[in-house]
């Protein structure tokens, strides 16, 4: 990864955290604010970067009810 896309997702990882603690998502839209007055490219990295963890959480829940489903075990 360049060094912009690692600087967007761990951002993105420590949003998702807050995200999980709060359950308010404002924390988002107030750091893709705060980036892009700075750096319109970190910005849309970071975006792109919690776009697909929200994607890979879903994912992974629709995942584990359809292991759960056909009596698979777990995979965490």
């Amino acid at each position: 990864m360049s060094l912009t896309n690692d600087i967007a997702d761990e951002l993105a990882l420590q949003t998702m955290e807050i995200l999980h603690a709060t359950g308010k998502d404002d924390v988002i839209a107030e750091l893709s604010a705060a980036l892009g007055g700075f750096s319109q490219t970190l910005e849309e990295a970071y975006m792109t970067a919690i776009r697909v963890r929200r994607a890979e959480e879903r994912a992974r829940m629709i995942l584990s009810k359809r292991r759960k489903e056909a009596g698979l075990p777990s995979d965490d």
